[in-house]
């Protein structure tokens, strides 16, 4: 999935029962630190995100969100998509150093931070990674948008405030209900809309992720509308809708949970999905225009931000 962690699948050590990870990591308190190699790399498209670069300091979320689209990485670790993403969580100690490093030879586009996994999770509480990380993207001019679901973020509200950056955080329902059986290591709903509000209240630009909306789920017209207004009332820049996706990884994990919890549906989830993981383009289009219309009506701007580019420095870099 990304460059800079695959490396590590292209091992060859001796077979003693080990996953390559465990061979070449260092594990503290059930951290596993691993040196990287590159840390800028290319995000797939199939994640719904507008940034096509990303910096991600852990791989892994305790989160757990079955529904999470960076669970692939895993199985390139050598760690399986399921559990080992939710509690093996991957720590890269040197990425503020790679980062300015990369940084100087970067041509200036806009950096997601925090998609192989979030970047204010409890790990961050213990390594701190994100100050260097702040001050490498801001002393290089490069803009970036942070994703979370983590109050941990606001500890760097200042410094995200000075950088111009934007705090995208993820709100995809109100309903806690479907927030404990999918999310069920995440902040609630409430805690979320907070952050939001105290996020923009300390300057910082933020929007609301509204995904994954997961199909049959949290898609009626009423829950859809309840989640648009109550995240009109924190004062979000705007809202991003991204319907679920069910990438290789991902679905496997997700539809085992739903095999169990609702096995009703799978059936229709089959019909739903093509190969790639995609919703059919009907069904996306018919969610996602029900929340621009929502959007419009509470008074609060839907859809993908607009591109921001820092100054470029030289030659982008070639990841191979």
């Amino acid at each position: 999935m990304y460059v800079g962690w695959d490396a590590l699948a292209l091992v060859d050590a001796a077979d003693d029962g080990r996953s390559p990870i465990e061979r070449r990591a260092v594990v503290r308190g059930g951290f596993y630190e691993l040196q990287a190699r590159t840390v800028i790399e290319r995000v797939p498209q199939a994640t719904g995100i507008a940034q096509r670069w990303a910096v991600s300091p852990y791989r892994g979320c305790a989160h757990a969100c079955r529904g999470c689209g960076a669970r692939a990485g895993h199985r390139k670790l050598g760690l399986d998509a399921g559990r080992d993403f939710d509690t093996r969580i991957v720590v890269r100690p040197n990425v503020v150093e790679r980062l300015r490093a990369e940084l100087a030879r970067w041509d200036g586009q806009e950096l997601a931070v925090g998609v192989g996994g979030d970047c204010y999770q409890a790990a961050e509480e213990t390594y701190r990674l994100m100050p260097g990380v702040i001050g490498a993207l801001a002393g290089a001019g490069t803009p970036f948008t942070v994703y979370t679901k983590s109050a941990l973020v606001l500890r760097d509200a200042e410094a995200l405030a000075r950088a111009g950056a934007r705090v995208a955080v993820s709100i995809a329902f109100v309903d806690e209900r479907i927030r404990r059986a999918v999310e069920p290591g995440a902040p609630t709903a409430q805690a979320r809309l907070e952050l939001v509000s105290a996020l923009v209240e300390a300057g910082v630009e933020c929007r609301v992720l509204m995904a994954p909306v997961l199909p049959l789920l949290s898609d009626a017209a009423d829950q859809l509308a309840a989640t648009v207004r109550r995240i009109a009332q924190t004062g979000a820049r705007a809202v991003e809708p991204v319907v679920l996706r069910l990438v290789p990884g991902t679905r496997e994990w997700y539809l085992e949970w739903l095999a169990q919890a609702h096995p009703g549906l799978v059936e229709r989830y089959e019909e739903l999905y093509d190969r790639t993981g995609l919703p059919s383009p009907g069904y996306e289009g018919r969610i996602t225009g029900q929340i621009a219309q929502l959007c419009q009506m509470y008074g609060i701007r839907c859809g993908t931000p607009e591109a921001v580019s820092g100054g470029p420095r030289a030659a982008q870099l070639e990841l191979v």
